[in-house]
C-alpha cells in the first residue's frame, strides 16, 4: 500500500510538473474586457470619490495604464477598429443600426488573427458589427459565440440572447451572466491558448442593476459634478447614480474572471486589458474634460485603458503618450508573438515599446476621431475641434481656451491633416451602402431578420424612434406590409418562424412571407398578448422600447434561390383589430446540410 501511495504521489507531482511546463511553454491568453457607455471618469482609479472599483484599479495599479487613450465617440465605431486595427469607416462602419453598423466582410479581425495562430476564441456580450452572417461572430474568427448582436437590449433580466445563432434565454443579470460563460471558457481551455472577448453592454441604457448595487446608489448624494454643471432633474441625479451602480457591477465581475485565472494558475500567463467604447452616457463626473459620448471632444472620445500580465510588464507605469483602440491589434500580435501580415494596412501601432521601454523615441502621432460630420484630430499637446478651433491640451485640457490666433503654425498644420484624412480616409466610405442582408449565408445555420432592419408600409408602427431593439405594432390594415432588401447567398430550404403577438381575436389571421417566386402562408392559432415590461426593473425612465415577450410560430420549410429580392411579410386576412405585433424572424438551414 505504501508503495502504490508513493507511486501515486510521484504520479501526480509529475502531472504537476508537465502542467507548469505547459503553461510556462504556451503561448499567452488574452482577455480583452470592452464596457459600453463608461467614461474615463467612472473609476475609483482616476479619482472619482463617489465609486469604488477596487478589482479594475488593481489592474491598473499592478499594470500600465495609458494616460491619455482614445476611442470612438460611440459604440459600433470603437468596436470596429479595436477588431482590426483600422480606422471605423475603411470598415464601412458608419452607424449604430439599420445595416450601418456591419463591418466589411473582407475585414480582417483580432479573432480571426488569433484562431488562425492556434488559439481557442471566444465573444460573450454585445457584439454591434453585424447580426446576419458574414458579418456575425461566428463568421468573424470567433469559435463560441453567446450574447446579442443589436446596439443596445431592452431588458437585463433573463432576456432572450443567442448561442452561436441559436435563440436561448439568458440566465439572471445579463453581466453576471456574460461573465460566467466567461469563466467557463477559461475553465475548459485552461491548457490551451485562448483569446477571450467580453464586450459588456453596461452602464449603456436601459439603466437596470441588480438590487445589491443600487442599494448603495439610490440616495446617494454624489460629491463630485459633471463637465455639464449640476443636475437639473431627479432624472438626471437617478442617471447617474444608476450608472456608478452599473459600474461596480462591472467591477465586480472582473474580480470574478481574475480570480477564475488564479484558480487556475493563469494570471502570469494571461494578458488582460480593460477599456471603454466611449464617453460617459450622460452628465456624471469626467476630470472635468468637455464632450460626452458621441462628442468628438476630449471626454468623448477617453477612455480608460490598462494592459495587466504579471510579471511580465511593468507595474504602476502611466504612458503619457497618446494612443488608440486602432492599436490593440498590433499590439497584442507583438506581445503574443504572432507573426502573421495583415491582409489589409492597419492604422494603428504596436505600442510594446512604450510598455517595456523606459526612455524610448516615439514620434508624435495625429489620432482622429469622426462621426456623422464631425471631426477632431488629437496630436500630443493640441487637439482640433470639429468647428476648427484649436486648443492646448497640456495646460488647457478642458477645452476652455480657442488658441488658433497664437499658435498659427500649428492650427495650419492640424487643419491641413485633418482634409488630408477626409481625402484619404474618408473617401472610402461610399455615398449609398450597398451591401445586402443576406440570408443563408453558409457560415452560420440560421438567420435573424429583426424589426430592427424593416421598412413598414401603411399604418405599422415601430415601437420605439430607436430602432435596434424594437417591434412593430399598430397593424390594423391587412394589407401593410413590412420589407427588407435582401439576398440570399446560397441556394437552400429554410425553415421559418415567425416571432409574434396577438391578442384573442388574432387567432385565425392569415399572412405570407414571400421572397420572389418562393412563398410560404402562417396561420396565428393561439393567442399571446403579453404586457411590455422592463420599467418595474430599470432605475431611471428609459428613452428606448420596452420590450414583450414574443411567441414563435413555425410556419414551414421555404425553398430560395440564390439572388437580389424583396423579403415580405404581408397580411392574407385579418379577423380582429390588428393582424400581430412582430419581432423577428428566423430563417434555419435545412438543406444543404447546415455548418457544425
Amino acid at each position: 500500500m505504501k508503495k502504490i501511495i508513493s507511486v501515486t504521489l510521484s504520479l501526480l507531482a509529475l502531472c504537476i510538473s508537465w502542467s507548469c511546463q505547459i503553461q510556462k511553454n504556451k503561448p499567452p491568453n488574452v482577455i480583452l474586457i470592452l464596457t459600453d457607455d463608461q467614461g474615463w471618469g467612472d473609476l475609483s482609479l482616476n479619482g472619482n470619490l463617489d465609486i469604488n472599483t477596487p478589482h479594475i484599479d488593481g489592474l491598473g495599479n499592478s499594470g500600465v495604464q495609458f494616460d491619455r487613450f482614445f476611442v470612438s465617440p460611440v459604440c459600433s465605431p470603437t468596436r470596429a477598429e479595436i477588431l482590426t486595427g483600422r480606422h471605423h469607416v475603411r470598415g464601412g462602419v458608419y452607424s449604430t443600426s439599420r445595416g450601418g453598423e456591419r463591418l466589411d466582410a473582407d475585414e480582417q479581425t483580432i479573432a480571426e488573427v488569433f484562431q488562425s495562430a492556434g488559439y481557442q476564441t471566444a465573444a460573450y456580450g454585445k457584439w454591434h458589427n453585424g447580426m446576419q452572417a458574414p458579418f456575425h461572430p461566428n463568421s468573424r474568427g470567433f469559435d463560441d459565440y453567446y450574447g446579442f448582436c443589436s446596439g443596445h437590449w431592452g431588458n437585463y433580466y433573463n432576456p432572450q440572447l443567442e448561442h452561436n445563432g441559436n435563440l436561448v434565454k439568458g440566465e439572471g443579470f445579463i453581466i453576471d451572466d456574460f461573465t460566467q460563460h466567461g469563466i467557463d471558457f477559461i475553465e475548459k481551455n485552461k491548457n490551451r491558448s485562448f483569446f477571450l472577448y467580453l464586450p459588456f453592454n453596461t452602464p449603456h441604457s436601459p439603466m437596470q442593476v441588480p438590487e445589491r448595487f443600487w442599494e448603495k446608489y439610490k440616495d446617494k448624494s454624489l460629491s463630485q459634478m459633471g463637465s455639464g454643471g449640476p443636475f437639473q432633474t431627479q432624472n438626471q441625479i437617478d442617471h447617474a447614480r444608476a450608472a456608478l451602480a452599473m459600474c461596480e457591477n462591472i467591477d465586480w465581475n472582473v474580480g470574478r474572471i481574475l480570480n477564475q485565472l488564479k484558480e487556475n494558475k493563469l494570471l502570469e500567463n494571461t494578458i488582460v486589458i480593460y477599456l471603454s467604447d466611449n464617453g460617459p452616457n450622460g452628465n456624471r463626473w469626467n476630470g472635468g474634460m468637455k464632450g460626452q459620448k458621441g462628442s468628438t471632444d476630449e471626454g468623448g472620445v477617453r477612455s480608460p485603458m490598462i494592459i495587466n500580465w504579471p510579471g511580465k510588464i511593468p507595474q504602476g507605469k502611466v504612458i503619457k503618450e497618446i494612443a488608440s483602440g486602432i492599436d490593440l491589434l498590433p499590439t497584442l500580435k507583438d506581445l503574443t508573438g504572432i507573426k502573421s501580415e495583415p491582409k489589409k494596412p492597419l492604422d494603428g501601432l504596436s505600442l510594446k515599446p512604450l510598455l517595456f521601454d523606459e526612455n524610448t523615441e516615439w514620434p508624435d502621432r495625429n489620432i482622429y476621431h469622426y462621426w456623422r460630420g464631425k471631426m477632431s484630430v488629437r496630436n500630443q499637446n493640441y487637439r482640433l475641434d470639429n468647428e476648427d478651433q484649436l486648443y492646448d491640451m497640456v495646460n488647457d485640457p478642458n477645452q476652455t481656451k480657442d488658441i488658433a490666433i497664437q499658435q498659427p503654425d500649428v492650427w495650419a498644420h492640424l487643419l491641413n491633416a485633418k482634409e488630408q484624412w477626409k481625402l484619404d480616409v474618408l473617401t472610402e466610405l461610399p455615398a449609398k451602402d450597398e451591401r445586402p442582408l443576406y440570408i443563408g449565408h453558409p457560415g452560420l445555420h440560421t438567420t435573424q431578420i429583426p424589426a430592427r432592419d424593416g421598412t413598414p408600409s401603411g399604418e405599422i408602427k415601430r415601437s420605439n424612434k430607436f430602432p435596434n431593439c424594437t417591434y412593430f405594432t399598430h397593424w390594423i390594415n391587412t394589407d401593410d406590409a413590412i420589407t427588407w432588401e435582401a439576398e440570399i447567398a446560397q441556394d437552400g430550404d429554410f425553415e421559418v418562424t415567425v416571432y409574434y403577438c396577438g391578442a384573442a381575436d388574432a387567432i385565425g389571421n392569415l399572412f405570407e412571407v414571400s421572397f420572389g417566386d418562393a412563398k410560404i402562408q402562417g396561420e396565428i392559432k393561439e393567442a399571446h398578448n403579453p404586457e411590455e415590461y422592463g420599467a418595474g426593473e430599470d432605475r431611471v425612465i428609459r428613452q428606448e422600447s420596452y420590450v414583450k415577450d414574443f411567441k414563435p410560430l413555425k410556419i414551414g420549410i421555404l425553398k430560395l434561390k440564390k439572388g437580389k429580392g424583396t423579403l415580405k411579410i404581408q397580411g392574407i386576412q385579418k379577423n380582429g383589430e390588428a393582424l400581430m405585433d412582430f419581432r423577428l424572424m428566423l430563417f434555419k438551414r435545412v438543406s444543404p446540410n447546415p455548418p457544425l
